[in-house]
């Protein structure tokens, strides 16, 4: 299977992938133009972007693509403030942002490359509970932002959002059914939002079921009295997790139209989304913040490399050294040189 087969054969499958593609080059280098890569969310890697270098940084850089929804140009040079000239013909000074990453290129290549990689994810999911205007005016606003909406409602409900005049293209299921669209949020699939609208109807029955899973936001449309006699029985209940909910679910906008509601709420969705880890897309502001920004913080399973600030996966680290008992990893053979020359100096950098 090649590697668009493969991608076709993902994007039906519904799983999250980014591919890496070279849009420039300036040898040295062993990757040319058009050579792709698919990056996955836990960074495995299927395709050719380069040499070790190279590789570990696109890596990376995926990761944080995937997180951030955006494609990014990355640029790999030795000089982090130079960029190739259209052609390949010569240098020109190029400063980083958030859409064009330029990274210091540490090993011995004196080439440069450029990788654009681009995400391909799965839409985001949201579930609204209840036939309530507010739940309506949420489904549509939703929709219109390429959310996958699910509402959630009992079965007289369901009858009469089938009869709608206008239908929009959303998926409909009972209070019955639930417990299999939460279930998909623990079996790999991204943790869905959820906002419960159904006016008293069946808020409690909701909250209850919703609160078992993993969830990226829950909120209740209510009045802060209503919403306390709500959180109240959760909590007699013994439920865990009734005091992450969101009451009265949304921004305070001075929202009074199920429509200004409905935007308020979705507000507040994507707030509650940038502020989880991972969830900002990267800010860079000078040539080489990349490294600093993208590279220095370790995360479970990586480690820093001491030389280039490179995070490394430990797991697959191809090059390492153990020195006074403490282990190194390195992104490329350069690195560990480097490091094993003056292992003084690295560390205390570190």
């Amino acid at each position: 299977m090649d590697l668009l087969e493969r991608m076709a054969a993902l994007r039906r499958d519904g799983q999250p992938f980014a591919v890496a593609t070279v849009v420039a080059r300036r040898a040295p280098v062993s990757a040319h133009l058009g050579d792709r890569a698919i990056v996955f969310p836990d960074g495995r890697m299927e395709g050719f972007i380069g040499g070790a270098c190279s590789r570990e940084i696109i890596r990376q850089q995926a990761l944080e693509v995937l997180q951030a929804r955006y494609g990014r140009l990355v640029s790999i040079r030795p000089d982090a403030s130079e960029s190739i000239e259209p052609g390949g013909r010569g240098p020109r000074i190029e400063q980083s942002t958030a859409e064009h990453v330029v990274i210091p290129m540490s090993c011995a290549s004196e080439g440069a490359v450029d990788v654009y990689v681009e995400p391909f994810v799965e839409a985001r999911r949201l579930l609204v509970f209840g036939a309530t205007p507010v739940a309506d005016a949420l489904a549509r606003l939703a929709r219109s932002m390429d959310y996958d909406v699910c509402r959630v409602v009992d079965a007289r409900e369901q009858r009469d959002i089938a009869q709608m005049a206008a239908p929009i293209d959303v998926t409909v299921v009972t209070l019955d059914a639930l417990e299999t669209i939460l279930r998909e949020g623990d079996s790999g699939r991204a943790a869905p939002a959820v906002v419960v609208a159904s006016q008293g109807h069946y808020d409690e029955q909701a909250l209850e079921s919703i609160l078992k899973y993993h969830v990226s936001y829950v909120g209740l449309v209510a009045s802060r009295k209503r919403g306390a006699t709500v959180r109240a029985v959760l909590q007699a209940n013994g439920v865990a997790g009734a005091a992450d909910v969101r009451i009265p679910a949304g921004l305070d906008l001075g929202a009074r139209t199920p429509s200004e509601v409905a935007l308020s709420i979705l507000a507040e969705i994507v707030q509650a989304r940038q502020l989880q880890p991972g969830g900002a897309p990267a800010q860079v502001t000078a040539p080489g913040a990349a490294t600093a920004a993208t590279s220095m913080t370790s995360s479970p399973g990586s480690a820093v490399d001491p030389v280039c600030g490179m995070r490394v996966a430990e797991a697959t680290a191809r090059h390492t050294a153990e020195v006074d008992g403490v282990i190194h990893y390195f992104c490329c053979a350069n690195c560990r040189t480097r490091f094993l020359q003056d292992p003084q100096q690295y560390r205390i950098q570190t």
